[in-house]
């Protein structure tokens, strides 16, 4: 079932399946799988930035492998630099914005380094949308090995443009109202080396994370003790660890997001 209030042009519902991943786990994914199939994007990065000058980095999936830590760079300083600053900042209201492209030289010799050269990028389309005082600022990248998007890309992706930044949007409001349980289930789902985990493993150790003692963790899954414990163990193995504390750290710091840049 779409979710209330999002309507689907007919001529882009080839992204339909990033509408109905709204709010689940795996949105991530199903996003720039979309991406992929439907314009040759190779990268996707969504940032989040309110009208008072915070910047945070919500999304970053595909061929990039520096893609987190140019997240956090943009996120810790260079957003003030970008060239599309003043067009995102004069947006109004709900409508998706659609961005100007600008070539690699129109950026700051620091900026061109990192985000460029180091990272292998030779193209970025964008898109933006506004949900009260926060702006959610999509990017669609491609890498040398990918080449620069062609003209037919580049017509597919303002195409699908408006339906992929609301739904972004949209999965991001529904993020934010998720209760604690929803987060760790997503965080599970999605990162390493938790998502590695039989979804059994997931299930006994969100319930050691809660404060569940063994006996309260079985009697909730309708197992044996026996197979709570054994299920904790071969958790354990997977993500080389031997406690609770450990555990709790691996948590821990993935929640605490992308690494800064060295």
């Amino acid at each position: 079932m779409r979710p209330h209030g999002m309507a689907l042009d007919p001529a882009v519902g080839d992204v339909t399946s990033t509408v109905l991943a709204i709010g689940r786990p795996d949105f991530p994914k199903v996003l720039i799988d979309t991406l992929r199939s439907q314009a040759g994007v190779g990268h996707c990065m969504v940032f989040a930035l309110s009208r008072a000058g915070a910047a945070s980095c919500v999304l970053d999936a595909g061929n990039i492998p520096i893609g987190g830590d140019l997240g956090a760079a943009y996120a810790g300083q260079f957003h003030q630099s970008d060239p599309n600053r003043d067009a995102l900042f004069e947006g109004e209201g709900g409508a998706p914005m659609m961005l100007p492209a600008f070539a690699p030289r129109m950026y700051g010799a620091r900026y061109r380094k990192i985000f460029f050269q180091d990272s292998g990028i030779v193209d970025k389309c964008a898109t933006a949308i506004w949900t009260g005082d926060t702006c959610f600022y999509v990017n669609f990248y491609r890498i040398a090995a990918q080449g620069r998007f062609d003209a037919a890309q580049r017509e597919r992706l303002e195409a699908i443009a408006p339906a992929i930044s609301a739904s972004v949007a949209r999965h991001f409001q529904q993020a934010a109202t998720a209760t604690p349980d929803q987060n760790l289930a997503a965080l599970f789902a999605t990162r390493a080396p938790l998502s590695a985990l039989t979804p059994r493993e997931q299930e006994v150790c969100r319930r050691i994370l809660a404060g569940y003692s063994s006996e309260a963790i079985s009697r909730a899954l309708g197992i044996s003790l026996h197979s709570t414990l054994t299920y904790r163990k071969r958790a354990y193995e997977r993500l080389g660890i031997s406690s609770q504390n450990e555990l709790f750290s691996i948590v821990l710091g993935l929640l605490a997001g992308v690494r800064s840049l060295n």
